[in-house]
């Protein structure tokens, strides 16, 4: 007697904890601007309230959300949205240290910026159409007197509608501090990749070392709320006297 072929299995459902659901509702939230950044977001026993589960759920949700530097405790104050205003997250993003680990104040200096059209690498980098309009910045960030970073960002131009030389010159603050400022884009996490290179003409002019002198590219994808690429960034880095720095553990 032939028997029918059995049925492939159903796929299981996928379980979520409670607290990831509450940390996913937060961050709905945050998305829709409820909260802004520096913002004080309601105490637990509110969220607890608000969501109908236990202050325990709430604060595990939030502990994993400040580990994830979303959110800020201060001790007796609350919880706070993070901001890029805050110092401390200026090397968030930016792993950077020296060889003798003095590293002097920084700043950045524009050089270049344009609109284009978004080639094919652009475009899948981001998520955009092939052709859709970017916006491309060139800057060197100097430690002291000495260039160390020489970075070329590719943004979406429709999320930052004016952005050009006149509001880089017009701002003292970091880019992350102006993108979220001015334009509420925040950056909340962002994928690196590290190779070395040999600096070509126009990075060996911008970091002032020979052309083919070894450089450190770092490749860095920048994400927002709902995991959207908003910034595609090669950073090339002058390792003469600095070094990148990530801490494990």
């Amino acid at each position: 007697m032939n028997r029918p072929p059995p049925r492939p299995a159903s796929p299981s459902p996928t379980f979520s904890p409670l607290y990831r659901q509450i940390k996913d509702l937060i961050l709905a939230s945050l998305e829709a601007g409820e909260w802004g950044p520096g913002d004080a977001i309601p105490s637990e026993s509110e969220l607890a309230q608000r969501f109908g589960v236990s202050q325990g759920t709430v604060r595990k949700a939030i502990d994993e959300m400040a580990a994830d530097n979303l959110l800020v405790r201060r001790q007796g104050k609350g919880t706070f949205v993070a901001t890029h205003n805050d110092p401390r997250s200026f090397f968030r993003f930016l792993r950077l240290a020296a060889n003798d680990g003095d590293l002097p104040p920084s700043r950045s200096v524009p050089l270049e910026c344009w609109r284009a059209r978004a080639g094919a690498d652009v475009a899948r980098t981001l998520g955009l159409e092939p052709g859709a309009s970017i916006i491309i910045l060139r800057r060197v960030l100097y430690f002291g007197d000495k260039p160390v970073v020489f970075d070329e960002l590719y943004l979406p131009a429709e999320l930052f509608p004016d952005f050009s030389m006149d509001v880089l010159n017009a701002n003292d603050e970091s880019l992350y501090s102006l993108f979220e400022g001015r334009y509420g884009v925040r950056m909340i996490r962002a994928d690196e990749r590290l190779r070395a290179v040999s600096a070509d003409r126009v990075s060996a002019a911008a970091l002032s070392v020979a052309e083919g002198s070894p450089l450190l590219l770092v490749e860095r994808v920048a994400f927002t709320y709902g995991d959207k690429p908003v910034e595609w960034r090669r950073g090339f880095y002058s390792t003469e006297n600095h070094h990148y720095h990530n801490e494990l553990g």
